[in-house]
């Protein structure tokens, strides 16, 4: 039974719940003018009927996380039953070792994100809130959806079909917030 007052619950209990949803992945990309980056995305949603608005969150751990604090634009994705290998380039290396955009083909897109030409169903938007709670490893970023493609029906790839992936980063290697500010 969880405590009200702290969130407090058995261990693995949220773990086990979301394995019934098995989220359908994306990959986020974004750019701040300087950098680009990108990285496999699991925590995301529509949030919102009128007006519209997407939800996503992004680990603290990834490069992603630190481009977008600094980016307008973000695009969502969709990956496909076949796009097993760019889900292990994104979600599987690090932007802070890999350049993973000189591994696939990409275009520019609105605000200068890069889109993933070989993922064509996909939501570009507009950064307008943001929710970074201090102890949270995730931070959730709300979009005005600018594009909206869907190219034709596919099969989306799941959690579930993705457990031979190890993450780039651990959760727990996301950066001291002191460490943003350099």
């Amino acid at each position: 039974m969880a405590d009200d007052r702290t969130g407090e619950h058995e261990e693995g209990a949220l773990d086990a719940f979301g394995a019934h949803t098995d989220a359908a992945l994306t990959i986020v990309t974004t750019a701040d003018g300087v950098e680009r980056s990108g990285c496999l995305v699991g925590f995301h949603s529509q949030c919102s009927i009128g007006p519209d608005r997407y939800a996503l969150w992004l680990s603290k751990a990834n490069r992603t996380y630190r481009v977008a604090m600094f980016a307008e634009h973000l695009a969502v994705h969709l990956l496909g039953t076949g796009d097993h290998e760019l889900a292990r380039l994104f979600g599987g290396t690090s932007g802070d070792e890999v350049d993973k955009f000189a591994r696939c083909a990409w275009t520019t897109g609105p605000g200068g994100v890069p889109l993933l030409d070989d993922l064509p169903n996909r939501l570009v938007g507009r950064r307008v809130s943001l929710l970074d709670e201090q102890d949270c490893d995730h931070v959730c970023i709300v979009l005005v959806p600018d594009v909206v493609e869907t190219t034709s029906p596919f099969e989306p790839l799941r959690l579930s079909m993705v457990d031979d992936l190890d993450p780039g980063h651990d959760a727990s290697d996301r950066p001291v917030p002191s460490t943003l500010d350099a």
